[in-house]
């Protein structure tokens, strides 16, 4: 069997009693960086082999994991913290697992983006993780737009090195949206920030979880049916575009608010 075992993202007491017994009981544990895991480890008095399994080995190592398995080995995979796969290795890995028709399961456990979306207090009924922005052009805007698209609360993760890029990014494209950004999760320093877009973080430091709030009705300054009817009437004379651009500054809301209204609507409009 192959465990993907979920580690503490800070504190080292978020781990269950399972996951402490499933990583003592199996013959290896491919770690994301085994000098990092060894602090875990150690603190458990686990003496399991450890092998590494990080993303700058993933294909190789996934091939080695599978060996393993098809030789009788009870593997159990971790990341530095938190869930593996999830923004971690292990997503080449369940593939092949796949592939071969060989068995595994999860022992769940702490996450960063769900603990952050929980102290951020914005709607969790609906919900959507997009992981860490890319630094390419093409695939950044790509992933905006679908942050934009999306008609819900929105998780972001981000680092030190990139967290006013990406608060910069994300008010290009979402406008003045309200934002919790949660940092030093489950440590003795956790904090979680409140800003309306644009904002900057002084002086990053780890990473961090960006909650990014859906604007609602009543943060708009008229009804839906108003807005739907303005926007008729501009869709005569103007582009969609520019209709929207009108629309957005007469009523300080935002893009994806104007986006999301018309395209539920759009036969009303036609």
């Amino acid at each position: 069997m192959l465990y993907f075992v979920a580690t503490p993202i800070g504190n080292l007491e978020d781990i269950s009693i399972r996951a402490i017994n499933v990583l003592r009981e199996c013959d290896v544990i491919a770690c994301e960086d085994t000098r990092h895991s060894k602090i875990l480890l150690d603190h458990y008095y686990i003496s399991t082999k450890t092998i590494a399994y990080h993303k700058f080995n993933e294909t190789n190592s996934a091939d080695g994991i599978i060996k393993l398995l098809k030789d009788g080995k009870n593997v159990a995979v971790i990341s530095d913290a938190g869930m593996p796969v999830i923004s971690d290795p292990g997503q080449i890995l369940t593939k092949k697992l796949l592939e071969n028709d060989l068995p595994f399961t999860v022992v769940p456990g702490a996450n960063a983006g769900l603990s952050a979306l929980i102290l951020s207090g914005f709607d969790a009924s609906k919900f959507a993780f997009f992981g860490f922005l890319s630094e390419k052009n093409k695939e950044l805007k790509s992933a905006l737009e679908s942050i934009k698209n999306f008609v819900g609360t929105k998780i972001i993760y981000s680092s030190k090195y990139n967290i006013n890029k990406d608060l910069s990014s994300l008010y290009s494209f979402l406008g003045n949206v309200k934002v919790a950004i949660a940092s030093e999760l489950t440590k003795m320093h956790e904090k979680v920030e409140f800003f309306t877009l644009p904002a900057q973080i002084d002086e990053p430091k780890g990473e961090y979880v960006i909650v990014v709030e859906q604007p609602t009705k009543e943060e708009t300054k008229a009804d839906d049916e108003t807005l739907l009817k303005e926007l008729k009437i501009l869709l005569k004379s103007n582009t969609k575009t520019d209709a929207f651009k009108l629309i957005q500054k007469k009523y300080n809301i935002t893009k994806s608010y104007i986006y999301n209204l018309y395209e539920s609507n759009k036969s009303k409009l036609m």
